[in-house]
């Protein structure tokens, strides 16, 4: 009489556990054919990796995808995780390279986000429990800044970025151009 087999964790997930890379395979690869980061990457100088990043975020139909994902509440470390490991994999920049581009590109992200109008922004997940980045009421009353002896009302249209996260060439640009890229990219978006 035949019996019944009974079915093992892996066929209840459906995957064969069989059907996944020998260990050591990745490093019987060819050696005339690496892989990209597996090259000396594009960019060693951050500076210029970080005006490579500018310049791919900047793309109108890049820029136009970026301000409806932050205006649909994506946290923007995550944007800035995927455009990061991204640039890795095309060999731009080292992992190394790329773990300190990470907070020039939320400043830059956030930039973005100012200039779009989204003021609603996720910096990252689980923001709404931290009190730190919390954005206070309308009730609450100015601080000031400038040591006047006023609270401070006014607001400024500029985002705030520190100025050593970015290098000057790159925060003049950010300063000078980003604004009309942003509305030039959200106002097609509207018209479409």
């Amino acid at each position: 009489m035949a019996e019944k087999i009974k079915e093992n964790q892996f066929d209840e997930v459906g995957v064969n556990p069989f059907n996944a890379p020998i260990p050591g395979e990745s490093l019987t690869a060819s050696p005339e054919t690496p892989r990209a980061w597996e090259r000396p990457p594009e960019y060693t100088d951050q500076d210029e990796a970080m005006m490579a990043v500018y310049m791919v975020l900047t793309e109108q139909d890049t820029l136009r995808q970026l301000v409806g994902i932050i205006s649909e509440g994506v946290p923007l470390d995550e944007i800035a995780q995927v455009i990061l490991y991204k640039g890795y994999t095309e060999g731009k920049y080292t992992p190394d390279m790329m773990l300190m581009l990470a907070e020039p590109t939320i400043y830059l992200l956030i930039a973005i986000a100012d200039y779009a109008e989204i003021k609603d922004y996720v910096l990252y997940n689980e923001e709404e429990d931290d009190p730190d980045t919390m954005i206070p009421e309308d009730d609450v009353t100015p601080v000031d800044m400038d040591s006047d002896g006023e609270p401070d009302t006014e607001t400024s249209t500029k985002p705030i970025i520190k100025p050593d996260s970015l290098s000057k060439s790159l925060l003049a640009r950010v300063d000078n151009e980003l604004e009309s890229k942003v509305k030039e990219a959200t106002t097609e978006e509207v018209e479409e």
